[in-house]
């Protein structure tokens, strides 16, 4: 299987090399990802510049590895029509350092590239772990990812959808399995600091926290009770449930 490997926390993060390494022992795989941090760009494009693509070394990775001046939807786009000579089977992107969870995904930069090849018909598998930027062991993120990998291989996994995968930030023997499940809410309680103000202008940065609804069916109640948690994802947001009461707004 051909595997296109990105990410959003950019080419030198470690969560990407680690993935890069457990991929390359059972596929064929090319790594495209952004030349520095893209996190929560969302499904932006590079429309207005050029992109520079750039042949990279990671350390001991034997796949080639390319650093794009652009973010990780670019990656995945560009990736499939000038880097990989092939057709790829799948695309994985991450592992992103932070759950992408509920709501986050709108925002997310790595189910993002994950969509983005959705929309281009190549299965893909986006993958996060529940942990700071302190964070260093993504030896059982990765392998949790190549477990996941099997399975949708195994089970010709659709072409058009995303599976989104968070797992914790724990020793594998602490995880208590797989859970498949709904996406749930997260609330974010979000303040603006004032940093610097003059007459004319101010700066501000965001900061604040996160409050989760409490629902027991959701990759935020899974997540936190120590399960990887496992939910498809669609890039049409059409809600089917009011289509028909919407529809009858103009007849």
């Amino acid at each position: 299987m051909r595997l296109l490997l990105v990410n959003d926390d950019g080419i030198n993060a470690k969560g990407l090399h680690t993935l890069a390494r457990e991929l390359e022992k059972y596929y064929e795989l090319t790594v495209v990802a952004p030349d520095s941090e893209r996190s929560a760009c969302g499904h932006s494009i590079t429309i207005s510049q050029p992109l520079t693509v750039k042949r990279v070394k990671i350390d001991d990775l034997k796949s080639p590895a390319y650093s794009v001046t652009g973010t990780p939807a670019d990656c995945v786009r560009i990736g499939m029509v000038k880097l990989v000579d092939k057709d790829i089977d799948m695309v994985v992107s991450g592992i992103n350092i932070g759950a992408n969870l509920g709501n986050d995904i709108l925002y997310s930069g790595t189910v993002s590239a994950a969509i983005e090849a959705a929309i281009n018909n190549i299965p893909s598998v986006a993958v996060s772990v529940h942990a700071d930027k302190n964070f260093k062991n993504y030896s059982t993120a990765a392998k949790y990812a190549k477990k996941i990998l099997n399975l949708a291989e195994k089970n010709n996994s659709y072409k058009d959808v995303v599976l989104n995968v968070n797992v914790p930030g724990l020793v594998e023997n602490n995880i208590k399995g797989i859970k498949i499940c709904r996406i749930g809410g997260r609330v974010y309680n979000h303040n603006y600091e004032n940093i610097k103000k003059s007459t004319d202008t101010a700066s501000f940065m965001l900061n604040g926290k996160i409050n989760p609804l409490h629902e027991d069916d959701t990759d935020v109640h899974f997540l936190r009770e120590g399960y990887v948690t496992l939910t498809p994802l669609h890039y049409d947001l059409t809600n089917f449930k009011i289509l028909k009461d919407v529809e009858k707004w103009i007849k």
